[in-house]
């Protein structure tokens, strides 16, 4: 029985790398990156466009971290054309929707960045 959660938990493992490896590569990031605590989270604020300081809050600021973190995924969410609703997907069941967002047709379309000329009208 142990040995069957085990070879259960190895999988589950194996999917959720190979699904942010393809989420990353698809966004133009290296894929690798997945792999390495910290900077993976770095590539993700990459991802979805948003200042590099975002990982200061994410990774020191307690409590505060958490509404950055879901920002993060939604942010993510709207580079690849998907709505709130996957981000609520990302966030509570992403053994599903990190799959679906890396596998499925999901093309990463990056985030609507606001000109400064129309902050100036």
């Amino acid at each position: 029985m142990i040995l069957i959660t085990i070879v259960i938990y190895l999988g589950i493992i194996a999917l959720m790398i190979a699904s942010q490896w393809k989420v990353f590569t698809k966004a133009g990031q290296p894929g690798w990156a997945c792999l390495i605590p910290i900077y993976n989270i770095y590539v993700m604020i990459q991802i979805a466009k948003k200042p590099g300081w975002w990982l200061a809050i994410i990774l020191l600021v307690p409590i505060v971290n958490i509404a950055f973190l879901i920002m993060l995924l939604n942010e993510i969410a709207k580079a690849f054309g998907k709505d709130a609703g996957f981000t609520l997907g990302l966030l509570f069941l992403g053994i599903i929707f990190w799959p679906i967002l890396a596998f499925g047709d999901a093309e990463y379309q990056g985030t609507k960045v606001v000109s400064d000329d129309l902050l100036d009208n």
